[in-house]
């Protein structure tokens, strides 16, 4: 498939629009034209080229989402909508099997989409790349199954890490795709983004890792901190436990209180430590305890840290803010700012902020994304921009929601 990284020309009747703007100019017929100069220089992609001409007609890519029906599912197609080059030719949910999207997912009823299909029924012959939002233990089969030429982003669990007797013992059930487990490229964007663009399969990182390692790995890679004694507070919205009914994600079991769960054994553990492990050269091991809050969407992970001898606080800012200079989806807060989770709300971007514990030597990081969104779907686009060779922040231009 040829790259599409040029673009002449871009309308927008509204909605989103980039970070990066240095001309606004509307034209005579009312539509809002964005002239920009100016890209985040560390994406390996060509920056946008815009002119005065009509936009370039350019071949659109076929997407497919397999689980389109849960909340991962609607935010991918919520995504896509906004992509110039990709465009959805298949949905798949079994249970669903047969229905429009918009009878699942009301909110979608203006936009035009094909009907649900179970898996079985999928001609995979008619897409390009593939989402899969399928829960874990159902996904390897199905991936192992599919045409080797499609490019795979997978949101699920089951590819993430790399020592199969590990998923064995988080998940209890054994691997069934050892061979793919072995070419799966862990997907943390602004981490591995060389690995992810010569990826067919990206193993999408989970949302409370998304958030724990972003801040972390750069300080552990510089030995800014120390590995031992790493603390871990993560908060996140009632979307994170997914779609399915359960009883504790009931209203009046989530309203007014805070839920804490997965107490020394949530499954995201061996994620986490498996990234900051490969950061540090060492066996990493932390301390990790979530709570589900209530509110729909939305994560915040507060870090405490001990410094390494000699390091301060602001070494830390300093190092964050010099990594992520050129980042567009990362931000270090100024000053004494704090992250929260209503100014990510419906974005791609990670805040971050680090302030100095009242305990000499040590230092709390805090963390904050969008975990629909920079946690799971916004990443995954994230990564199949790149993996098809485009520029990487096409179809996440979306502000965060205020209120």
């Amino acid at each position: 498939m040829a790259s599409l990284a040029a673009l002449s020309s871009n309308l927008f009747n509204g909605g989103c629009l980039w970070k990066y703007q240095d001309e606004l100019k509307v034209s005579n017929a009312g539509k809002l034209r964005i002239r920009v100069t100016s890209m985040a220089s560390s994406s390996p992609a060509q920056s946008l080229q815009f002119a005065d001409g009509k936009a370039n007609k350019l071949e659109k890519l076929r997407i497919g989402v397999l689980g389109a029906s849960g909340y991962t599912g609607s935010e991918i197609i919520r995504l896509l909508r906004n992509h110039p080059h990709f465009q959805i030719t298949l949905m798949t949910a079994d249970r669903k099997a047969g229905q429009s999207i918009e009878s699942v997912f009301p909110h979608l009823v203006t936009q035009d989409l094909p009907n649900l299909v179970a898996v079985k029924d999928a001609d995979f012959s008619a897409v390009d790349a593939l989402f899969c939002c399928l829960p874990h233990g159902t996904t390897q089969e199905i991936i192992k199954s599919l045409p080797t030429n499609l490019k795979i982003v997978d949101l699920s669990a089951d590819f993430r890490l790399q020592d199969i007797a590990e998923y064995e013992e988080w998940y209890g059930q054994p691997h069934k795709a050892t061979a793919l487990q072995k070419e799966a490229v862990y997907g943390l964007t602004e981490i591995s983004r060389r690995e992810i663009q010569s990826a067919r399969l990206v193993a999408n990182p989970g949302c409370y890792p998304t958030s724990v390692q972003l801040p972390l790995i750069p300080l552990i890679k510089s030995n800014l901190i120390e590995v031992r004694n790493i603390i871990i507070d993560s908060k996140s919205g009632v979307s994170g436990a997914g779609r399915g009914a359960k009883e504790a994600n009931l209203y009046t079991e989530i309203a007014e209180g805070i839920h804490s769960y997965g107490i020394t054994r949530h499954r995201h553990v061996p994620e986490i430590e498996q990234g900051l492990s490969e950061a540090a050269n060492s066996k990493v091991t932390v301390s990790f305890t979530p709570h589900l809050m209530p509110m729909s969407r939305g994560m915040q992970s507060t870090i405490y840290v001990e410094m390494a001898p000699g390091v301060t606080t602001q070494d830390l800012k300093d190092h964050l803010g010099n990594y992520y200079e050129h980042e567009e989806f990362v931000v270090l807060l100024k000053n004494k700012e704090v992250p929260h989770t209503r100014h990510v709300r419906g974005s791609n971007y990670c805040l971050m902020n680090v302030f100095p514990d009242r305990i000499p030597g040590r230092a709390i990081i805090i963390s904050v994304i969008d975990n629909l969104v920079k946690g799971a779907s916004g990443q995954a686009l994230q990564n199949l921009n790149l993996m098809m060779g485009i520029q990487e922040n096409l179809g996440l231009g979306c502000l965060p929601l205020f209120p």
